[in-house]
């Protein structure tokens, strides 16, 4: 019996050893396993040590303690969210209605781009860190729309509005300091929430566009006229501008000229006198016709004498044949 009881108690204790041994095996594979962690080329781990968290930023395989420090993974890509509709492209009627400052219902669709900036805070700073900044974005984007009136909203003032909303929802983030950064913020769509308001509005935008039609027609019209005016018009003045100073010349040269006559005439009346008067015969003579009667004395007539005289005859002889008829 003492035998048989000494065999049964090597033999316990053979298998508690192997028990053991089996169970520090399993504890060393999971100790090994819980040792180490990877990060991919987009993310950013936090690792907290009782209660203390930083961040590990370089991809690769890490190491830590088991069961002591924490990992949390947190996705770094530029990720989005959508305000107005789902991801079906179903209209959320409560996100995307809205009232202009002209006191007019729109429906707007915003996609929003954001990133984390800061992977602790990503973690711990908040418990829902992506709803905070879709309360956010609705809160800025309804404040922003119900500054501009329908027409901006719509049409011209896309652009300012994104850029207005992009600046508000930034400075929130920064207030809030969740770990959250806007990437970027775009009106996906906007347009009346009725068809006959949408209709109206489609009308005054092609309205719209037909004006703008016509503008760029006349401003092209007077591009090509004007062009032609102007050269009109300078060769005008350039005429104009010739013809003046033709004569201002001539009627410098006449001064000069009589200034120069009055010169000699002072000097010699007389000798003046007779030289005009040649002169002036110089341009007469040759106008003039002389009639020679056959008789010994001879008669000049000046041309325009001769000419009235003849005229005269024929209209006394046509008055003649009038009353004879």
């Amino acid at each position: 019996m003492s035998e048989q009881g000494g065999r049964r108690r090597v033999s316990k204790g053979k298998q508690a050893l192997l028990i053991f041994a089996v169970v520090f095996v399993v504890a060393a594979a999971v100790c090994a396993g819980n040792a180490t962690y990877t990060i991919n080329e987009q993310e950013q781990a936090v690792i907290t040590t009782f209660g203390v968290s930083h961040a590990v930023t370089e991809p690769g395989l890490h190491v830590k303690i088991p069961f002591i420090q924490q990992v949390t993974k947190v996705n770094t890509t530029i990720q989005s969210l959508q305000i107005g509709y789902d991801e079906y492209g179903n209209t959320i009627e409560s996100e995307s209605v809205m009232i202009t400052s002209d006191f007019n219902f729109v429906d707007v669709d915003f996609y929003v781009e954001y990133r984390v900036s800061d992977p602790v805070k990503y973690v711990y700073a908040s418990k829902q860190p992506k709803v905070i900044l879709k309360n956010i974005a609705q809160s800025c984007i309804r404040d922003a729309i119900s500054n501009y009136d329908v027409d901006s909203v719509l049409t011209t003032g896309k652009g300012e509005i994104q850029s207005n909303i992009k600046a508000m929802i930034t400075s929130e983030l920064e207030t809030y300091d969740i770990g959250l950064a806007l990437v970027n913020i775009s009106i996906q769509d906007s347009q009346p929430p009725t068809t006959a308001v949408m209709e109206a509005f489609k009308a005054v935008e092609t309205a719209k566009q037909g004006k703008e039609t016509s503008i760029n027609n006349a401003n092209k019209y007077r591009n090509e006229k004007l062009p032609i005016a102007e050269a009109d018009v300078d060769q005008v003045l350039q005429k104009a501008e010739a013809q003046k100073n033709q004569r201002v010349n001539e009627a410098n040269a006449e001064v000069a000229m009589f200034n120069a006559q009055f010169e000699e005439y002072q000097k010699n009346p007389e000798l003046t006198k007779q030289r005009m008067f040649y002169e002036a015969m110089e341009e007469i003579l040759p106008q003039m016709r002389v009639i020679i009667d056959g008789t010994d004395s001879t008669s000049t007539m000046l041309h325009e004498q001769l000419s009235g005289s003849v005229s005269q005859e024929q209209t006394g002889a046509s008055t003649s044949e009038g009353g004879t008829n």
